[in-house]
């Protein structure tokens, strides 16, 4: 078993939402962290029943100055001295920028002392090209980007924020250069990536049309605005889920076998900047489940806390603890770096608890179909709906991520050596002007904030 002292005493404020049923946003981060031995104060953007793959939900969104307000409670009575930031779904982009300023303040309080404070950005705006959030959103977590340490996209949320499209290792690659040069952020995991066997292709987000990346002849063209064009509900835009495979999907999920021939896996791409912005690729592949499940992002985002805190520790490079944003020496490879290893303990504990959740769902659906085939059905369009409905919340209420129940394999990863990291090859490629920003006519260089005409720009020369 895992020590008692896996990690030195770690304050952590979670900014995420909460249900009262199923484990998704501060549900699921609280207690995954506090079982490692974090001392998790949250506090819960959205207060909902329970979460939106049930296709409905009652409850309340927190506004901007309810979370501001919440955190000046905290800081009347000297109780913000916080170690680490995790902030996952926010409802408005009031509300980022409310999340943006608590960020500032706990990252100012600690100026002073470098790797005392660590920010871990989980921009959860959408998935499968379509958004979770209104538009405004968008830019308002670009304006954050440059004060987070480490970043958990997926793979839309990775192209909007870098404007590339992510269509194959190298434009993925370019991506993250954009990421780690353009808006400085020293740590980067994309997730739930699908890529075919012979490593050639990602399997695309359908995001609508963006700057595309081709190597090596130049870099993507200038910045472009978020897609409008993209499938949003106002009154429930919350994330339903961190898809695990390729068969569910937001809008009918279903526990079948995996659509596409051509996808064994889904790979996380993690990263970790040198000193001059070049990104440190590495790569762990995990088998795809036939199941749809809700809240294994902020599942993800809550283990690589304590497992990044552990790793750093661990780690050969003397006092990494005390360097700036915990960045590893440029000598250090990707398949080593202290990010790689907590990813690989991450994936370990999480592949064995869907695994376990995968079996529990079969069974009970199973005994939910021959219950109901005993009971018998109404006739009709509106009885057959009614079934439908029953069905579907049964198979969502089954398919839950109870992580309570799963306490040994959160504490102690088993078999972590089925998850190496591997470095990838292709972040080599990259041309070093990708991810540069060049002064226009006037001198006016933009720093990567928002849109081309918005947020903060430099004066050169």
């Amino acid at each position: 078993m895992v020590s008692e002292t896996l990690i030195p005493e770690t304050r952590v404020l979670a900014i995420a939402s909460h249900v009262v049923h199923g484990y998704v946003g501060n549900k699921m981060a609280t207690f995954v962290m506090q079982l490692l031995g974090c001392d998790v104060s949250a506090i819960n953007t959205v207060h909902y029943s329970n979460h939106t793959a049930y296709k409905q939900v009652k409850g309340t969104k927190t506004t901007a100055q309810q979370i501001q307000d919440l955190y000046e409670g905290l800081q009347q009575s000297n109780l913000n001295n916080f170690d680490i930031l995790l902030t996952g779904y926010v409802p408005s982009a009031e509300a980022v920028q409310a999340v943006g300023r608590i960020g500032r303040d706990l990252k100012l309080n600690a100026a002073t002392k470098p790797g005392s404070f660590f920010w871990v950005l989980d921009p959860v705006m959408g998935d499968n090209g379509k958004l979770y959030i209104p538009e405004d959103e968008v830019p308002q977590y670009k304006a954050l980007l440059r004060e987070a340490d480490l970043i958990l996209p997926n793979q839309t949320e990775a192209e909007l924020l870098s404007d590339i499209a992510i269509t194959d290792l190298d434009s993925l690659a370019a991506a993250v250069q954009v990421l780690h040069k353009s808006y400085q952020v020293p740590h980067v995991v994309i997730t739930s990536l699908r890529i075919t066997r012979d490593n050639r292709a990602l399997l695309p987000s359908r995001t609508p049309s963006r700057a595309t990346f081709k190597t090596p002849s130049k870099a993507p063209s200038a910045r472009n605005t978020p897609p409008r064009s993209i499938e949003r509900n106002p009154e429930t835009s919350y994330p339903p889920a961190w898809p695990t495979s390729t068969a569910g999907s937001a809008t009918n999920p279903q526990l079948e076998l995996l659509a596409h021939e051509e996808i064994e896996n889904l790979t996380i791409i993690g990263s970790t900047a040198t000193s001059d912005h070049k990104a440190r690729l590495f790569r762990i592949d995990t088998p795809q489940l036939p199941l749809f499940f809700s809240g294994t992002g902020d599942m993800f985002a809550a283990l690589i806390v304590p497992r990044l805190i552990e790793a750093i520790h661990n780690s050969s490079t003397p006092n990494l603890s005390s360097r700036a944003s915990w960045i590893s020496p440029d000598d250090v490879p990707a398949e080593e770096l202290p990010l790689a290893k907590a990813c690989q303990k991450v994936l370990a504990s999480m592949q064995t608890i869907l695994a376990k959740t995968t079996q529990k769902c079969e069974a009970a659906m199973k005994a939910y179909d021959a219950r109901v085939a005993k009971e018998g059905r109404g006739e009709g369009d509106e009885a057959e709906q009614e079934r439908k409905n029953q069905r579907h919340w049964a198979l969502m209420n089954a398919s839950e991520v109870t992580v309570v129940r799963y306490v040994k394999d959160l504490m102690d990863p088993p078999e972590p050596e089925k998850f190496p990291p591997r470095p990838i090859e292709e972040g080599r490629k990259v041309p070093d002007a990708v991810g540069d920003q060049q002064p226009n006519e006037l001198g006016v260089l933009p720093l990567g904030l928002g849109k081309s005409t918005e947020g903060a720009i430099q004066i050169v020369g």
